[in-house]
């Protein structure tokens, strides 16, 4: 399967507008139904019994980037700026972006590297919304993967080359990949971490209250939560975290009536 369109963007994001009708009226069962369908999605874009290639051009935000992160292969656009700007709106990814980049800086992870160093990048470019410049440039932010995914400079054969690669994967055998339960994360000596900058930061009047909760409500995702030490857990363990931290943020009444007044 190919997931791609000829529109003038992939995704500008999800529909705010439905998610702040809903945390007006807190209706936060609604808000969790559509989260978790939008997660459970993504999973069976990763675990399908058929290779999946997304192929991204222009615009590629929030969930469309989530998409791509689970994709079995991504094949970008040159003119792509993909990227996870929930940070904007006073929340965090959602659809099961903060699970994958706990995922991807656990396999990171290797003897001698600081492993707080490696989930600090990870955490950064959720943190400050980043967005690509260009496909090329999703390979520096941890989006696309090096020597996997693919950046097509025609924009007219981006799809021709999506198909290509996704017949590639099938000729070759492709099986489903068994779900994740060996995903290393920090707990608390991580948490800390994030939790004392993220102090700092508000204390020198750099970040708003609310900046800071969103960064705390993060690192307790991509730490694992809680835990005592590190610990390895499993996807729909992330999963379940990250739904979590995402309701708790839909119930922020001052940061949608600011969202509301812009």
């Amino acid at each position: 399967m190919v997931i791609a369109n000829e529109g003038q963007n992939f995704s500008a994001g999800a529909n705010l507008g439905m998610i702040f009708m809903f945390a007006a009226e807190q209706e936060y069962d609604e808000i969790d139904m559509a989260v978790r369908a939008f997660q459970g999605m993504n999973m069976r874009v990763r675990y399908s019994s058929i290779p999946v290639v997304v192929a991204p051009h222009a615009l590629s935000l929030g969930g469309g980037c989530e998409m791509s992160l689970h994709a079995d292969r991504v094949v970008a656009s040159a003119e792509t700026y993909i990227g996870m700007v929930e940070f904007g709106v006073g929340l965090i990814p959602g659809g099961g972006g903060s699970k994958e980049f706990a995922l991807r800086a656990s396999d990171a992870f290797t003897d001698g590297t600081i492993d707080e160093n490696v989930l600090k990048e990870y955490f950064m470019n959720i943190a400050m919304a980043k967005v690509s410049t260009s496909g090329y440039e999703a390979f520096d932010l941890k989006i696309l993967k090096p020597g996997h995914d693919e950046v097509v400079v025609n924009p007219s054969r981006r799809i021709t080359e999506a198909k290509r690669a996704v017949l590639e994967m099938a000729a070759e055998g492709y099986t489903m990949p068994a779900q994740r339960k060996d995903i290393k994360v920090l707990g608390r000596s991580g948490m800390g971490m994030f939790y004392a900058g993220a102090n700092a930061m508000k204390s020198g009047n750099y970040i708003s209250a609310h900046d800071q909760l969103m960064s705390q409500k993060l690192a307790y995702v991509l730490c694992g939560g809680d835990l005592s030490s590190y610990s390895y857990v499993s996807e729909q363990y992330l999963l379940d975290i990250e739904r979590e931290a995402f309701l708790s943020l839909c119930g922020e009444r001052k940061r949608w009536n600011e969202f509301r007044a812009s």
